[in-house]
């Protein structure tokens, strides 16, 4: 309905409310047994304000939406651009993989602030409908004093008027609607982006084993294990006198250098593998990702699948689990640990060890070894659902109920009750069958000579 006929209907409610009140002298005592002129014109205020509100907020939708769908349309485009460019690529690979990078890294931009705008349309509209539902309690306490007499024509304007509210909020609900389809096309293109982005990886390393292998066909010098002086571990940095936590270069034998975070205690050096403390890192990645690794060392990371495989092949090692909950319990255990290439889907092995701090068992692979699963490698024990889809992240999950350290991080602990989010979000399944959804994370490999 237009402003206009709002206000004729608003100015016909007054008159048959002005009219029902009588004139003379002796009605003066009843009238207080009447609604006030102040509370109907509180309703007729209250009810002008939500029609402008409501029109301003459908204008103020149409407007974000129209900025949503543009873009969406540069989205697609650069889309479009980015498979255009990929079949293109044959030569010059290096360049082009670093053009194709720096749209990815648009597009990542793009589909933050549209998330951004998203939130910012929910907020509004849960203020616009705790608003609406003040105003019709208010309209519902004046409807039922005792001491109101309006006349039936009067009702039916009001109840006309709450038929318009319940219009604008269903379409209201429409819009939102809308909104959530948007996000959901939004985030499987951004999927799509992680593996454009993993096959232009690929391809990299591929271009970077050619250039070696032509280094060796011609006699050039590679850099090797035995003369580069660099750590096996970050156990082989405490042995030569590194006693201070932090960042370390290290090389595993028949690998290449790289960088590690070293937990130095009194028993020993430990290689950190994984660690969650705040959120910050988004852990719903890909195969690729997860076999070279993401993150920051100085924040949360994931090592990476081959990394930790060039660590546990060097001879027996021992993996430490440490978890909190939202609670503040703290959970830890220890187990031998073996992890196998990838010609074997990087299966891990585990056997539990006796700790004072273990009061359960955290994790459980069997004597057989679990594969590692993601969205895009389904290795899972689950017959009929990928566990990595439904769960989010990578993992070595059997069937999709025991734990999920790389699942998404809990934002506010309101999350934890809404819709199936405790399975959605990073947790562990104790012994007992009770879920509890962690907090912080720490996975960290040692040698088993540090037990001696």
């Amino acid at each position: 309905m237009k402003m206009p006929q709002l206000l004729i209907l608003l100015m016909t409610i007054l008159v048959h409310v002005g009219s029902g009140f009588p004139s003379d002298r002796k009605a003066v005592t009843g009238r207080e047994k009447q609604a006030s002129w102040d509370d109907v014109n509180v309703v007729a205020h209250g009810l002008l304000q939500l029609g402008q509100g409501l029109k301003e907020h459908v204008d103020k939708t149409k407007a974000q939406m129209r900025d949503v769908n543009t873009k969406l349309k540069a989205f697609n485009s650069t889309m479009a651009e980015v498979g255009r460019r990929q079949q293109e690529q044959d030569e010059g690979l290096k360049a082009r993989g670093e053009e194709v990078e720096e749209r990815v890294k648009m597009t990542a931009e793009l589909v933050e602030e549209v998330r951004v705008k998203v939130e910012e349309v929910k907020k509004q509209n849960e203020d616009m409908h705790s608003r609406m539902g003040r105003l019709e309690k208010r309209v519902e306490e004046v409807l039922t004093e005792p001491s109101l007499d309006i006349n039936d024509s009067d009702h039916s304007g009001v109840s006309f008027v709450q038929r318009l509210v319940a219009a604008q909020n269903s379409r209201i609900d429409q819009l939102v609607e809308k909104i959530k389809q948007q996000q959901d096309k939004l985030e499987r293109q951004s999927l799509h982006l992680q593996a454009l982005q993993s096959k232009v990886t690929n391809k990299r390393i591929k271009s970077h084993r050619r250039r070696d292998e032509e280094r060796a066909l011609n006699e050039e010098p590679l850099q090797s294990t035995a003369t580069s002086g660099l750590a096996r571990d970050c156990h082989d940095l405490f042995l030569q006198g590194k006693q201070s936590s932090g960042i370390y270069t290290i090389q595993p034998e028949s690998s290449q250098p790289f960088n590690v975070l070293c937990e130095m205690t009194s028993e020993g050096g430990w290689t950190v593998i994984q660690k969650r403390q705040d959120g910050s890192q988004k852990f719903n990645q890909l195969w690729e990702a997860y076999k070279r690794g993401f993150g920051s060392l100085n924040g949360e990371f994931w090592l990476g699948l081959d990394t930790i495989h060039s660590l546990s092949k060097q001879g027996p090692y021992i993996l430490q689990v440490e978890l909190s909950d939202q609670a503040g319990q703290q959970q830890a255990a220890r187990y031998q640990f073996q992890l196998d290439g990838e010609e074997q889907n990087f299966a891990l092995r585990l056997k539990q060890e006796s700790s004072p701090g273990a009061q359960e068992e955290i994790l459980n692979t069997g004597a057989s070894g679990l594969p590692f699963s993601t969205a895009d490698r389904d290795n899972d024990l689950a017959a009929d659902v990928n566990c990595a889809q439904l769960l989010s992240g990578g993992w070595w999950f059997s069937s999709c109920g025991e734990s999920n350290p790389n699942g998404r991080y809990p934002r506010r602990p309101s999350q934890l009750r809404r819709h199936q989010s405790r399975r959605q979000v990073m947790f562990w399944t104790s012994t007992k069958g009770q879920n509890y959804s962690l907090k912080t994370t720490v996975l960290k490999i040692a040698p088993a000579i540090i037990k001696q």
